[in-house]
């Protein structure tokens, strides 16, 4: 047994084993070959291309980085992880994983295929690149043990260098961005004379909260992530204090433009002169992260240095759940005009459950931001962005209403606001098969992102949805007539999606994969009209030429089938998920079987049953797929919704668990392939919940593996997932859907992991700690595998063998060797 001053370092697994003692720490442990070895392989890597399309960067990836860099010590402050050795950003900017260094980076010229190996730094943490606008360049950040440096490198050559007196300060984003004219960069540093860091009183006396009056209704945040004292709001200033400087990309020229400050959100405008920034300032709250901070919007000239206060906004630690904060929000630049911003506000306190005539009302200003903004639309439901064409005064809008789930796309005159808005699209979020697709884009010289536009047409690039999966399409839409024309769809033994139009329309770039072939890009060129297409197929013959040849880095897992598989659930609701079998599988063997999925919720029973995902993907064995390699069969993304009125579909939530799972079990037994008495379950997060209460409420699985979930949704008492109504509002949904009050339910085993550094809302590491207490105390067979350092999605290499190594080995003992489930029956009516 390891010394608890060891345990910084390793996994705590807590158990009611055999013969073993109830808490113990221990080394990490390492599945066997060959699930080893492909833990270990390499990604395929990932094509960039340049705003031009005229060459693209071949960036590479590890899988995993080492636990000794996930478990360098940082410190928390108002949901943001800071490591003060080098004043950085310790969790990706999602906050799910761990900021991760890339590997190498090849140029590659599109047309010859030429390719040039990219002269990185020795031992370089290299962020993702940033293509300038032209193409001719590109930026990317390198971490290192002293801080963050920014390197420039030459898209013809490959060679980069570093932009010396440049300490950038990565910790809230937006650290780097090109401005128009690809020749500069506007970055935020890390003020010159920042000096060390505030040390914490001797004293630090007792962490207060309070609440005065009004309503708090919000989602609920780790409290540990949040500010708790003058200390920490004394490190928050300090670790977020930026100076803004504009780089010239040329000569390497530094010059500081406006003051330093706690600068959240940066934006340069298309003219490259006006920057939007917003500045967080005091009152700091404590119970909410930096994002519903005060803040004063304001926008800078870099040329004058002039600036213009847009907006002063209070803390907004009141906003519903799945609301928005009241006043100015979401600030953006029109992408077609010099300098103009565009804003929403809220018209019903930003709370969806208010009746009114419209949800928002949307705001334009331009410069020199004289007199007063101007309304140019309101929206019925909520204002979720607008995109823009390189010319003219008539948007796409886009409006979302959270409550049925739908999207809405119309076009407005923002030059002449009293003309009625005109409809493009209206579907349901949920919608797969008449998804419309999205509008694909281009990058203006002056870096500004617009919709792609030839003529009178446009581009979307959609999934393509079909009762047998995804085969995803590029069509051209007609702006003027409002008809649509299918230029290319994806076979049926390939799963290729549209990437970009190149200009003129006559050649597109697809990324082309298979079960044997990792993404590639291709180059299409639009042939003749084809004669009577069917209904959904291209109108036109295309020729391909690929152009990347990227290899597959495990070809030893190409042995692996995979089908599709359509069912329906007794209620009628059609389902369907993905059965996977082990290489050399051989058909009407029954195997040992293991189900994941992840519950999902849905208005309408007819899109639930929709099919989504392709068979023709280039899988990466990860977690739970990585045991195919040992025998087993996986019921993958097994289709689990909870159909219903989103106001009160969790009253039947349980019910629609046990109806799915019972489904899919049946179905995949039907087949032949899976043995009924030797199937296993596991779910991450929500599909964590999912597994601890069917071994709670079924008895169709011998074991569970649950990850990162949270099974007291007391804790989460204001909503989770898609219920709306609050614990007091609904408390016996609550209770249900709660395993930890169903611990006594709980006779199978269950494994259960959870990251110790786990700040997701609603899945604090408490959640499963207090589950396996329930579990053990009522006499069930449970472990608890609490993993150091580790987020809401596991990230280090070591930890990520420990968890294929845990479920393995649960699965192993409880579900493939189990003992029949009539012979167990009599063991356990003969027992004492």
């Amino acid at each position: 047994m390891r010394t608890a001053a060891l345990g910084k370092r390793l996994p705590l697994a807590v158990g009611l084993l055999a013969l073993l003692p109830s808490v113990t720490l221990a080394r990490y442990d390492k599945p066997p070959e060959p699930l080893l070895g492909v833990m270990h392989a390499p990604l395929p890597a990932i094509p960039m291309l340049d705003p031009t399309r005229e060459r693209m960067l071949l960036v590479e990836q590890s899988q995993y980085p080492s636990i000794d860099r996930v478990a360098e010590p940082y410190v928390k402050l108002a949901g943001l992880r800071i490591e003060p050795r080098n004043h950085s950003r310790h969790d990706a900017s999602s906050g799910y994983g761990i900021r991760a260094c890339l590997k190498n980076f090849t140029l590659e010229d599109v047309a010859s295929h030429q390719q040039t190996p990219v002269a990185l730094p020795a031992n370089a943490c290299p962020s993702a690149p940033l293509w300038s606008p032209d193409g001719h360049r590109f930026a990317f950040t390198n971490t290192t043990d002293q801080g963050t440096e920014l390197w420039l490198g030459d898209a013809l050559t490959g060679q980069t260098h570093r932009v010396d007196g440049v300490s950038l300060n990565p910790v809230m984003e937006d650290s780097v961005q090109w401005l128009h004219d690809s020749d500069s960069l506007l970055v935020k540093q890390i003020p010159a004379n920042l000096g060390p860091a505030p040390k914490a009183g001797a004293d630090a006396g007792p962490e207060i909260k309070q609440s005065i009056e009004g309503k708090g209704e919000s989602s609920t945040y780790e409290a540990r992530d949040t500010l708790s004292s003058t200390d920490d709001e004394a490190l928050f200033d300090y670790y977020a204090t930026a100076q803004l400087a504009v780089v010239d990309a040329t000569s390497g020229k530094v010059r500081m433009v406006g003051k330093p400050g706690v600068i959240a959100g940066v934006s340069g405008a298309p003219d490259g002169e006006h920057v939007l920034i917003e500045t967080l300032k005091r009152p700091y709250s404590y119970v909410t992260t930096y994002e519903r901070f005060a803040r004063d919007v304001t926008v800078l000239d870099v040329q004058t240095g002039q600036s213009s206060l847009i907006a002063s906004l209070p803390v907004a630690d009141r906003v519903p759940v799945r609301g928005v904060p009241v006043g100015p929000r979401d600030f953006e630049w029109r992408a077609n005009a010099p300098a103009t911003l565009i804003w929403p506000e809220a018209l019903d306190q930003g709370d969806w459950k208010v009746n009114v005539p419209k949800r928002d009302k949307v705001l334009m200003w331009s410069a020199p931001f004289s007199g007063k903004p101007q309304e140019v639309a309101r929206t019925d439901q909520r204002f979720s962005g607008m995109r823009w064409l390189a010319q003219g005064n008539e948007p796409f809008v886009y409006e979302l209403d959270a409550n049925r789930q739908w999207i809405h796309v119309s076009r407005i005159d923002v030059a002449h606001p009293s003309k009625p808005a005109r409809t493009i699209w209206d579907y349901s979020a949920n919608e797969i098969y008449k998804n419309p697709g999205t509008l694909l884009s281009q990058t203006l010289p002056n870096g500004a992102n617009v919709v792609r536009q030839d003529g009178d047409a446009v581009y979307l690039s959609g999934p393509g949805g079909t009762p047998k999966g995804d085969r995803p399409f590029l069509d051209r839409y007609n702006l003027s007539s409002g008809q649509t024309e299918r230029l290319f769809r994806s076979g049926t033994d390939t799963y290729e999606r549209p990437l970009t139009v190149l200009t003129g329309g006559e050649r597109f770039i697809t990324a082309r994969q298979s079960p044997t072939e990792p993404p590639n890009l291709f180059m299409y060129t639009l042939g003749a009209p084809t004669s009577n297409p069917q209904a959904g197929e291209a109108a036109f013959a295309s020729q391909a030429q690929a152009i990347t040849h990227i290899p597959d880095p495990t070809p030893q897992v190409r042995g692996i089938g995979k089908r599709l598989v359509t069912y329906k659930r007794k209620d009628g609701v059609e389902l369907s998920f993905t059965l996977y079998t082990p290489p050399g599988y051989k058909e009407g063997t029954r195997l040992p079987a293991i189900l994941y999925a992840y519950p999902q919720d849905f208005a309408d029973p007819s899109q639930a049953g929709q099919i989504s995902g392709s068979q023709q993907k280039f899988d990466v064995l990860r977690g739970y797929r990585l045991l195919l390699l040992s025998g087993y069969a996986v019921i993958d993304n097994a289709s689990f919704p909870i159909v219903g009125d989103p106001r009160t579909a969790y009253d039947t939530y349980v019910e629609q668990l046990v109806m799915d799972a019972q489904a899919a079990v049946d179905k995949a037994v039907e087949l032949g392939v899976v043995d009924r008495n030797r199937v296993g379950v596991t779910g991450h997060s929500h599909g964590a919940l999912m597994t601890a209460n069917l071994l709670a409420y079924t008895d169709l699985f011998r074991a569970g593996v649950a990850t990162s979930g949270a099974y007291n949704k007391t804790l989460t008492p204001f909503g989770f997932q898609n219920e709306r109504r609050s614990l007091w509002q609904a408390p016996t949904v609550y209770e249900k859907a709660s395993t930890f009050f169903q611990a006594d339910k709980i006779k199978t085993p269950l494994l259960i992991m959870h990251g110790m550094d786990d700040a997701n809302p609603g899945t604090e590491p408490i959640q499963s700690q207090k589950l396996f207490q329930a579990i053990r105390g009522l006499g069930g067979t449970t472990r608890l595998v609490m993993l150091p350092h580790e987020p809401h999605w596991y990230t280090a290499m070591e930890s990520n063998e420990q968890e294929v190594y845990e479920m393995l080995t649960w699965f192993d003992r409880y579900v493939k060797n189990a003992t029949p489930k009539a012979e167990s029956t009599a063991k356990d009516k003969a027992a004492p």
